[in-house]
């Protein structure tokens, strides 16, 4: 099957206070650790969210479910049967992750709930959700389509949320 790998990066970042996405570490910009570590695991990665990559779909400011659903019906169009995906904010995948999600029906990292697998079958299905009246919320969206929850404690990837989130990252040995 072919992969599509899609960085969900378009965010407000309003407890980061700043563009999580072009926060630095180590040198390069959260997104592109983000994008250069999902890279291995599939055939091509778009960024979505953002200026330059995929508007979130149906239209802006729709939180990781517009992008989501921009990398699925992209996805589709070019003949992927699916797509992994990860936050701008994670800088690692780790071996072994897309193997573990890829599996019956779209699945979820437990706890990181923007690392996972969706098949492009669910694309429309999400242009219905997005229509609906709804908080948009990813958890509300696993609901609705019964998406897998994949408890791996091995797969404990670094959660970004506010500047000291990143600090922290940065002085970890």
């Amino acid at each position: 099957m072919r992969l599509l790998g899609a960085v969900l990066a378009g965010g407000r970042s309003s407890r980061f206070g700043s563009d999580k996405a072009q926060a630095m570490l180590a040198g390069r910009t959260l997104l592109d650790h983000a994008a250069a570590s999902i890279a291995p695991h599939v055939e091509s990665v778009v960024i979505c969210g953002r200026e330059g990559g995929l508007a979130d779909r149906p239209a802006p400011d729709m939180g990781p479910l517009g992008g989501l659903n921009a990398a699925l019906h992209h996805a589709a169009a070019r003949g992927y049967g699916a797509v992994l995906t990860t936050g701008c904010d994670v800088p690692v995948y780790p071996e072994g992750l897309a193997e573990a999600l890829i599996g019956d029906g779209a699945a979820v990292l437990k706890g990181q709930q923007l690392a996972g697998f969706w098949p492009v079958s669910l694309a429309a299905e999400l242009d219905a959700h997005l229509a609906e009246e709804n908080n948009r919320s990813i958890y509300g969206w696993l609901e609705r389509i019964g998406a897998r929850i994949v408890e791996r404690p091995e797969f404990v990837l670094p959660n970004i949320n506010r500047p000291e989130d990143l600090e922290r990252l940065i002085l970890k040995p």
